[in-house]
């Protein structure tokens, strides 16, 4: 059996008020990105990593690697339009079967338990969606009215999202809609149920400033995303 890791960076630096993208930016002394595969590497799983960038920064990464002696392996592939796309070409790049985590390169604090979790369960039932409840309210805004929502029937999906590669490439064989958000909604439009397995509260998605400093201090007292 075959374990991959689909790392999608396809970031851009607006809501970090940056002109460089999210997952370049540093975070104890190195880019976002290169804690990301780390993470996948270190694992149990070990998966072979296949890292999708846009075109345009496939130098920009290699500089970045040469610069900071990242030597981790991975196999570099060009991203595509919609994050759907960028998904679709690191799936035709794996020729076997096996289990596939996708991963936004944005979430460098996902820990090794959460890893090794979701290719355990996607083996045995077919795929994996770490979520957590939120712990906000909630309320829906609509036409300038809100009500509230109960929370205890919400989650909030994070990554590793991890599938049967034949699941998934069967997903993937659908036309790009704007109702896929991420891998679960597509594979959810294809017929197959979803599993959703508890995930992680520190496993954050880099997106505004702050959220580079809690990464930062979660990753400097070894704490779990």
């Amino acid at each position: 059996m075959k374990f991959y890791a689909i790392i999608v960076a396809g970031g851009s630096g607006k809501r970090m008020q940056s002109a460089i993208a999210k997952q370049f930016l540093l975070l104890n002394h190195k880019p976002v990105m290169m804690h990301t595969l780390q993470a996948f590497h270190l694992s149990e799983i070990q998966p072979e990593i296949i890292l999708v960038l846009n075109k345009t920064d496939h130098q920009y990464w290699k500089d970045l690697c040469l610069k900071y002696h990242f030597d981790i392996p991975h196999t570099l592939v060009e991203g595509g339009k919609e994050r759907f796309h960028s998904v679709r070409n690191g799936l035709m790049s794996i020729k076997e079967d096996g289990v596939v985590a996708v991963h936004d390169a944005v979430r460098p604090v996902v820990s090794h338990s959460l890893i090794t979790q979701t290719f355990k369960e996607a083996l045995e039932i077919g795929n994996a969606i770490p979520c957590v409840k939120p712990s906000d309210s909630v309320r829906k805004l609509q036409n300038n009215v809100s009500k509230i929502i109960n929370r205890d029937k919400l989650v909030l999906i994070q990554t590793p999202q991890t599938f049967d590669l034949e699941q998934l490439r069967t997903a993937y064989q659908q036309r790009f809609s704007k109702k896929f958000t991420d891998d679960a909604s597509v594979v959810e439009a294809a017929g197959f149920p979803i599993n959703l397995v508890e995930g992680s509260r520190n496993n954050i998605k880099i997106t505004f400033p702050e959220d580079l400093e809690l990464a930062s201090f979660l990753l400097k007292h070894h704490i779990p995303g």
